[in-house]
């Protein structure tokens, strides 16, 4: 299993694209797998032959390094490898998990708070409640808390697909019986599986609870988003800054532009607010920042390029797929690169390099009439992100020779969120107000 992205340390197995027996050339697409950040194929980069496959189409949570196929030279005769299995390449290694931070604090909390994750507080309390008992008290350690399982209520070996399976079919994997090496449970287990026979809820009961709510696994990308906006709202102080823009001659301006386009171009409204964020980045510098934490030194770094992040809604999850060198591209340019970004976005076609990074974001969900307004969580390490709302019409009164006259303005709502250990409150402000100056002003965009 490669590692396809910085961050990744597992991965789930797609669609191979090659079968046993296949001759493999430098750049062919290998199998499609599933990283912590999108679905990447994986290019081969040697020549050879594809002699066994070792894990299957839906494998999840493979951890890096561990053998999903065999490959030989060409010429060499794929036959003996029929009956390689994984053990034969070295067994597997389970991901590397990480220790939630709750459990840890949950473990270190002292006796008197009467919480029942609390380890005992000395050992001759220990001692004393063993006699009075006359039940041994399974013992418990010291180092995290965690109590000591016994081989009865340990997991049972079981293979990533099969538990995958056993989860969809509701399968109890303490009740199945392995048959693989070592008593692991196989795919082959689970199907076979037929579960002793037990007096049956009553009909209303089950029905009831079978339309109460359905359970979908967590995808590694889900997973991803999950940890990385928990962690940036938990460690970044967000304070958030809101402006009514008027964009009735951004309209203007993008409706001349794309009647004399000749159809080489069609610019959105969010093609000229992303250049719009690059003007204002690069009048208020700092931020366009972001804060680093390296060989234990604290410091933050002002980039010199506006990079800017732009979401995009796919079907497995939110990216960030990046427009790089902004204050130096022109609309068309802009329109045309997040036009391809996103489609290869949703297609889970992007590269590592192009949505890890950026300099500053803008999630826009002007398309929805409903969203008039909304506060987006910034996208660490960067220091800022500008959610959009949709366009609506406000009635503005003007006063003329003839009297009190009614105007309609196309206005939209945008808030800044701003890492307030990087940008200070009248800094996000200022940024705010060249944004809106820029955007209310559109033939600026065009210098």
């Amino acid at each position: 299993m490669p590692a396809l992205s910085p961050t990744m340390t597992a991965g789930n197995i797609g669609t191979w694209q090659k079968k046993a027996g296949d001759t493999i050339s430098p750049g062919d697409v290998l199998v499609e797998i599933e990283t912590d950040k999108a679905q990447m194929d994986f290019e081969f980069q040697e020549e050879g032959v594809l002699a066994k496959i070792l894990k299957d189409s839906g494998e999840k949570d493979v951890a890096v390094g561990n053998p999903i196929a065999v490959m030989i030279e060409e010429g060499e005769d794929p036959a003996p490898f029929e009956s390689f299995t994984l053990e034969d390449a070295g067994g597997e290694k389970a991901p590397p998990k990480e220790a939630p931070k709750e459990e840890a604090s949950e473990s270190s909390e002292p006796p008197e708070t009467g919480a029942e994750t609390s380890p005992p507080a000395t050992k001759e309390d220990s001692k004393s409640e063993s006699k009075s008992d006359s039940k041994p008290a399974a013992l418990e350690s010291e180092s995290t808390g965690g109590r000591l399982q016994t081989s009865l209520d340990r997991e049972p070996k079981i293979s990533p697909l099969a538990k995958a399976l056993a989860l969809e079919r509701g399968v109890p994997i303490k009740e199945v019986k392995g048959t693989g090496a070592g008593g692991r449970i196989t795919k082959e287990d689970i199907e076979k599986f037929k579960p002793a026979s037990a007096p049956a809820p009553p009909a209303a009961a089950a029905s009831a609870a079978g339309a109460a709510y359905e359970d979908t696994p967590a995808s590694s990308m889900r997973k991803t988003i999950a940890n990385r906006l928990t962690q940036s709202f938990n460690q970044n102080p967000h304070y958030f800054v809101s402006a009514t823009l008027s964009v009735s001659k951004l309209l203007k301006l993008r409706q001349a532009l794309n009647a004399s386009a000749d159809g080489k171009y069609k610019l959105s409204v969010n093609d000229f607010l992303v250049k719009a964020c690059a003007v204002a980045l690069l009048k208020v510098p700092a931020v366009n920042s972001s804060w680093r934490e390296k060989d234990g030194s604290v410091f933050i770094r002002q980039h010199n390029t506006a990079d800017i992040s732009v979401a995009v809604a796919t079907p497995i999850g939110l990216m960030t797929p990046i427009v790089k060198g902004v204050e130096g591209l022109g609309l068309e340019k802009i329109s045309s690169q997040i036009k391809d970004l996103g489609k290869r976005a949703r297609d889970g076609k992007l590269k590592p390099e192009e949505y890890q990074g950026g300099t500053f974001t803008i999630s826009n969900m002007g398309m929805n009439a409903a969203v008039e307004r909304f506060t987006a969580v910034i996208n660490p390490p960067q220091a800022g992100i500008l959610a959009v709302g949709t366009t609506k019409k406000v009635a503005m009164p003007q006063e003329t020779e003839e009297g009190t006259q009614v105007e309609w303005d196309d206005q939209i709502v945008v808030t800044g969120s701003f890492d307030h250990k990087v940008v200070d409150g009248a800094v996000g402000g200022e940024w705010i107000r060249e944004f809106k100056k820029v955007v209310e002003n559109p033939l600026d965009l065009l210098l």
